[in-house]
């Protein structure tokens, strides 16, 4: 059975936020995932991966579709952030875009553009490119629920290798937050909350004491929650 609206029918379309983490030579940095656009409007012009929503797909399949035609980047948990709908944020009509956000560890991706894309690529989160549309918003909303939600939820796990030390963790954690962390305490607190089991395994070739490794004991966090427990940084 077909049916006729009154009313027009605003385009649907859905932009992903991809935020890694890349150490080099011991400082950290927050990078962001980039797609050079191959079409028109804003051709050639860097953007957030993203597009249409297909009729027979949900926002969030439609996410990860276009996060893997685009970029080449799957198997990711994505959380929904905000919905943008400025009446003249696309060019092309009248354009409501629900955004998402992902926390990824960037080794873990080779990234291969295709479709619309003509190329994808990290940028430093400090210094990226004018973006098409209304995506630099979109892009300073992730970050803003980034920082508060990492104070309260250990999310900053997932942009870190699954063997990581605790100089690596503060320094994430101080990369998001913009300020220094005291380390004494930050190491109390992050210990006190029995979520780390400490490996066996040292890090290697370095010149110094070999520092500890550390895992996320994601199941005993999930056991903890149930039962009350706060995480709080």
């Amino acid at each position: 059975m077909s049916f006729s609206y009154e009313y027009a029918r605003p385009n649907l379309t859905v932009d992903v936020v991809v935020l890694g983490y890349h150490e080099d030579k011991g400082a950290g940095a927050l990078s962001l995932l980039l797609i050079k656009r191959g079409v028109e409007p804003f051709k050639d012009r860097w953007a957030l991966p993203g597009g249409f929503v297909r009729m027979d797909e949900s926002l969030e399949e439609s996410a990860l579709r276009e996060l893997d035609e685009e970029a080449g980047v799957r198997d990711v948990f994505l959380e929904q952030l905000y919905t943008f709908g400025e009446v003249g944020r696309d060019p092309r009509g009248r354009v409501v875009s629900v955004a998402y956000y992902a926390l990824v560890e960037p080794t873990k991706f080779t990234l291969k553009a295709s479709t619309d894309a003509a190329q994808a690529k990290w940028f430093p989160l400090s210094k990226f490119p004018k973006l098409a549309f209304d995506h630099a918003e979109i892009v300073k909303t992730a970050l803003n629920r980034l920082r508060n939600k990492v104070r309260y939820e250990p999310i900053g796990f997932e942009l870190l290798p699954r063997k990581f030390t605790l100089s690596q963790l503060q320094s994430l954690y101080e990369v998001i937050l913009g300020h220094e962390l005291d380390k004494r305490n930050f190491r109390r607190k992050i210990l006190s909350f029995g979520i780390l089991k400490e490996l066996e395994d040292k890090v290697e070739g370095v010149p110094y004491r070999a520092p500890s490794l550390y895992r996320f004991e994601e199941a005993k966090y999930r056991s903890f929650i149930k039962s009350g427990f706060v995480f709080e940084i």
